[in-house]
């Protein structure tokens, strides 16, 4: 017998016996941080793919260019909406059931907007396609575990994000605006070994309660209320008159938050233990890392809407120019990012949020006064280093301020508050900035 078959046999035995003596398999290793940025993050790709090729899209379906940006309206939803749906799911059967769901919605959404020839469907399929890539996500984020893993995730999300402008242009151009559309379908590469962890870990350790369907249901129509609220009163203030429907569009859309958010909160009241865990919203350390996310994250997309226009208006450049210049500033800043989460065990939660604060004010300070094109880039890279850092580092935060079966839940609606300011981010910008185009 080989040296090699000796020692497999030994490690066999000592396994078996220490199967033996605990009643329990031995726990596996954390899945490699690799696998969960390929599962997680080609969704950021996909999400920023359409920005330049929406004219392309148009023609090929046949409506007008503002109709077709409805494919990436119909997608943020999707996303932010189903962040909090599937962390639910994953609370409650575990990742396997997560997995096979997001694979199915990932891939037959991608097949119907690859084949559809009508808008209808195509907004169906990109939903679909946002769904799927949500519940990939939270199973990333879930399996992290650490400030330092998520930074990886984090920054793989602002870099891909940063990319997929540019990754949808090229793929339109050489082959089909749908493959632009299609660039999600990397994460089912790494299913297969995330799927072999999900075989070997525990069952979920949440209670079998009876599913919340009513919680569900109220934060689904406050998140579509929220996602919804900014972009009326952002197309009022951009006209020279404001529009009767869009101001009323508007209050219909506040009162229906103001009218989710009392039921939501009566509805934790009756059951604490629900879709919405009463000891979440009870966390100040929970709501201090998810509202510091959200304004950072709104500032973030503010910034990656209205600094091109910035750099035109007032230091002169090219779109190419303005184009590439965000380019480096967003790549940069993402990948920066990491470094921030790396440290963050040493730094503390006081200094790590100093400095996001810090940088998320200078970012917005260098935006609103400076001329010079460099430090509009500055601006940039600040922006996106903000954001990407407070996923990577308040998301953790926020999931130690519950007990472990509840963390899946936390992190899910700490992404659905960071999703927000994706929807408040383009509005504010198209209000302060491009409403005057």
């Amino acid at each position: 017998m080989t040296t090699t078959a000796v020692t497999a046999t030994a490690a066999t035995t000592a396994t078996s016996a220490t199967t033996a003596a605990t009643g329990r398999a031995p726990t596996p290793g954390p899945v490699p941080v690799l696998w969960l940025a390929l599962l997680a993050t080609p969704v950021a790709a996909a999400a920023n793919a359409p920005v330049l090729i929406l004219p392309d899209m148009a023609a090929s379906l046949g409506v007008p260019t503002e109709t077709a940006a409805r494919l990436v309206a119909a997608f943020a939803w999707a996303m932010a909406v189903s962040v909090p749906l599937m962390a639910g799911l994953l609370r409650r059967r575990g990742l396997t059931p997560v997995l096979r769901l997001s694979g199915a919605l990932l891939l037959g959404g991608t097949l119907l907007v690859a084949a559809s020839p009508w808008l209808p469907a195509a907004l169906l399929g990109r939903a679909a396609q946002a769904a799927g890539g949500a519940g990939l996500v939270a199973a990333a984020m879930s399996l992290a575990g650490s400030a330092r893993r998520m930074g990886v995730i984090s920054a793989g999300f602002g870099m891909l994000g940063a990319a997929g402008p540019l990754l949808g242009a090229q793929l339109s151009h050489a082959v089909s605006w749908r493959l632009s559309l299609s660039v999600s379908l990397l994460s089912l590469l790494a299913l297969p070994a995330v799927g072999r962890h999900a075989a070997v870990t525990a069952p979920p350790t949440a209670p079998r309660s009876r599913f919340d369907a009513r919680g569900a249901a109220l934060l689904t129509v406050l998140a579509t209320a929220l996602v919804l609220l900014p972009h009326a009163p952002a197309a009022a203030l951009g006209s020279a008159s404001a529009s009767v429907v869009a101001v009323a569009v508007a209050a219909l859309a506040v009162v229906a938050v103001a009218v989710a958010v009392a039921l939501l909160a009566l509805h934790v009241r009756r059951r604490p233990d629900g879709f919405v865990p009463a000891a979440l919203v009870r966390s100040p350390l929970f709501l201090g890392s998810s509202l510091l996310a959200l304004a950072l994250s709104t500032s973030y997309f503010t910034l990656l809407f209205a600094v091109p226009r910035l750099l035109a208006d007032r230091a002169g450049w090219d779109v190419t120019a303005a184009g590439a210049g965000q380019l480096v500033a967003l790549l940069t800043g993402s990948a920066l990012s990491w470094l921030l989460a790396a440290a963050s065990a040493r730094l503390g939660r006081t200094a790590v949020r100093a400095v996001l604060v810090t940088l998320g004010a200078l970012a917005a300070l260098l935006a609103v006064f400076a001329s010079w094109g460099p430090l509009l880039l500055v601006a940039t890279l600040g922006g996106v280093f903000g954001a990407t850092g407070a996923n990577a580092v308040l998301s953790m935060q926020a999931a130690s301020s519950v007990p472990a079966p509840q963390r899946p839940t936390a992190i899910g609606l700490f992404s659905l508050c960071y999703q927000l300011g994706g929807a408040f981010g383009p509005a504010i910008a198209t209000a302060l900035v491009l409403g005057g185009a």
